[in-house]
């Protein structure tokens, strides 16, 4: 048995769950799924970041502490993963004593790498993010900008990121750090060969105490990112746990396009100062938009993901976030796209050979299903597709099998062969069809478990069991106001 890890990031506590890091907690089940599918020890985590200018300021403006606000909203990242029926082995919030005292290890180890020195240059409180004056919007740099950076100037810590350059153009040419999509391998190649310049990884506890302490100087707390970027290791005991030492370097990371830098640039570079190595692969998803536009509450088309669970279920919330969004790139959500996918695809070509199959057999052969044929199905682009983190197209191989499977219900009309009095043939078609569900059913669990987990309840036993209500009940959609 070999040992499985995969990570999401670890999204910060400053605003309820939208259906971006919904999508990316699904993708970490479905690999982590598919993995324990193959008999291999899975670890999946994934958590909450705690610390910051913005967590501290919004936990202000309700006149709550830091840590109240934190434990609310952590508590709804941690109820999202049981709406849409993901299973994290490790949930990890950056407020974890155990991750406090390892972040603080973790500095000491890093100390070579780390020096004092003045910054003088502007933060993005929004992004957490330290901002080079070349790189800075030079309209959030005017005081009566809504999203105004802050000017900073200030005794901190810096990590010697530039010392590492040619290592990560390295790892990430060669692939022993594997960046999937492509596109965004040759982003951080491009970055890379720019050259990196050293970071800022401290901030002064008079400004902002909502931190980790530095270990040795009180008056400095670590800088939200530097710390958090730690989780990954913490959760698995860095430095002397056999998790550690048994589920590192994780085989898949995942996150957002809008935090490649840190992942690909600055995370390496922190291993490779502690002497470890370097995860295996990244996977970069793109962005969800609603409608053809950014999620925003000044627009007001947020969706929250219970809205669409709540009706239609999990695991078509699974299926078109899955499906339907590229893998690879951008993808955008519309209620329109979602209940046409709903009716067409999940009720009526899968939902339907499901009913189809149960009715016949128990109206023609009183329920008993016979001897089902061994797989003639070669799964290998499939598995591939699941390695390469193209869950789009994993699930067009699924479907591919579920439109076959109609097909030859449609070619081969059970219905008629009973008419002949012909049983034995009978038998061997419905044989068949059940057997292609079965199929059907273990390729879907890493995507949709209740659901394979119902088609598996109906058909295993070789007597059928009729479901209660029909796999995906249809819905009449009517235009939206």
């Amino acid at each position: 048995m070999s040992n499985y890890y995969v990570t999401t990031s670890i999204p910060y506590v400053n605003g309820d769950p939208h259906i971006g890091f919904a999508m990316e907690l699904i993708l970490g089940d479905v690999l982590a799924r598919a993995a324990r599918a193959r008999g291999d020890n899975v670890i999946y985590s994934t958590g909450t970041d705690e610390h910051g200018t913005k967590v501290a300021e919004k936990a202000k403006s309700l006149g709550k502490t830091p840590q109240e606000f934190a434990d609310e909203v952590s508590a709804k990242f941690r109820n999202l993963g049981d709406l849409l029926g993901v299973e994290p082995d490790r949930f990890i919030r950056t407020t974890d004593k155990g991750h406090v005292q390892r972040a603080q290890l973790i500095w000491k180890a890093l100390a070579k790498d780390i020096y004092k020195a003045k910054y003088v240059g502007w933060y993005d409180v929004r992004q957490e993010e330290f901002v080079p004056e070349a790189q800075a919007d030079p309209e959030r740099m005017k005081p009566e900008h809504p999203q105004a950076y802050q000017k900073l100037e200030e005794e901190n810590y810096f990590f010697r990121l530039s010392n590492y350059n040619e290592q990560l153009i390295k790892l990430v040419e060669s692939d022993t750090l594997q960046i999937v999509p492509k596109t965004r391998k040759n982003e951080i190649v491009s970055l890379l060969r720019e050259g990196l310049d050293d970071i800022s990884i401290s901030r002064p506890a008079e400004k902002l105490d909502w931190g980790i302490p530095v270990p040795g100087d009180k008056k400095q707390v670590m800088y939200v990112w530097f710390e958090a970027l730690m989780n990954y290791i913490t959760v698995l005991g860095y430095p002397e746990h056999d998790d550690f030492k048994k589920f590192w370097p994780s085989n898949v990371q995942i996150v957002g396009k809008d935090i490649i830098r840190f992942h690909a640039a600055i995370w390496p570079a922190m291993l490779l100062g502690l002497g470890v190595a370097p995860l295996k692969q990244l996977y970069v998803h793109g962005f969800v938009n609603v409608d053809g536009q950014k999620m925003s509450k000044s627009i007001g088309n947020v969706i929250a993901p219970a809205e669409i669970v709540k009706k239609y279920g999990a695991d078509a919330f699974r299926y078109y976030f899955l499906r339907h969004i590229p893998s690879y790139d951008d993808g955008d959500f519309t209620w329109e796209h979602f209940e046409a996918a709903y009716n067409n695809e999940l009720a009526n070509e899968l939902g339907n050979a499901v009913q189809r199959t149960a009715v016949m057999i128990q109206k023609y052969q009183g329920g008993m299903i016979g001897d089902i044929p061994a797989s003639e199905h070669d799964m290998g682009a499939y598995q591939e597709s699941i390695d390469a983190c193209r869950f789009d197209r994993a699930l067009d191989h699924v479907w591919d099998q579920v439109r076959g499977l109609n097909q030859f219900i449609d070619q081969e009309k059970p219905w008629e062969i009973a008419k002949t009095g012909d049983d034995d043939h009978l038998r061997e078609v419905l044989a068949a069809q059940a057997g292609d569900l079965l199929e059907i059913a273990d390729l879907l669990e890493p995507f949709l478990p209740s659901t394979a987990a119902k088609i598996k309840s109906v058909f295993t036993t070789g007597l059928v069991k009729p479901l209660e209500t029909t796999l995906f009940p249809k819905f009449d959609t009517k235009p939206r106001e």
